[in-house]
């Protein structure tokens, strides 16, 4: 099954799919639809709106100004209190992460430490285990002739 693009002109009774083996439907088409973001209208709704609030508000202007002032301050504080929150969250969450990769980076370094320890120590014991066997042969070896030349 596959499907169609449609143009505006299309019988829109006709599927948006067909079969690859139906000849009515050769070639497969796209759906696109374009939609404005309405956040541009918004912006301008809510400015239009306070325009009109401040127009018909039922005091004078300088109660107005004076309270536009104290309703800046107060979001001008409560932005600086979200800021100091979130710089401390942010900081307190960067000491977090940071004190946990450095406990990795440590058990990482302490895990090969302690294989280099063991391959140090299977190394000097493999050297061991050949000298030894080294030795023995030499051994047998003059054991060997020594029974040879006695024969």
């Amino acid at each position: 099954m596959r499907w169609r693009t449609r143009d505006q002109d299309d019988d829109f009774e006709e599927p948006d799919f067909y079969y690859e083996n139906d000849d009515a439907y050769d070639a497969p088409y796209v759906v696109i639809e374009k939609r404005e973001a309405g956040v541009g209208l918004l912006v301008l709704g809510l400015a239009l709106g306070a325009g009109a609030a401040l127009l018909f508000a039922p005091q004078s202007g300088e109660e107005t100004r004076r309270g536009i002032a104290r309703s800046a301050r107060r979001v001008q504080q409560n932005a600086q209190e979200f800021v100091e929150d979130v710089s401390g969250n942010v900081a307190d969450k960067f000491r977090e992460v940071r004190a946990s990769v450095e406990e990795r980076i440590e058990a990482t370094l302490d895990a090969v430490d302690d294989k280099r320890r063991r391959v140090t120590n299977a190394y000097h014991a493999g050297k061991s285990a050949a000298r030894e066997a080294r030795g023995e042969l030499e051994q047998r070896i003059a054991d060997t002739k020594a029974a040879y030349k006695e024969s």
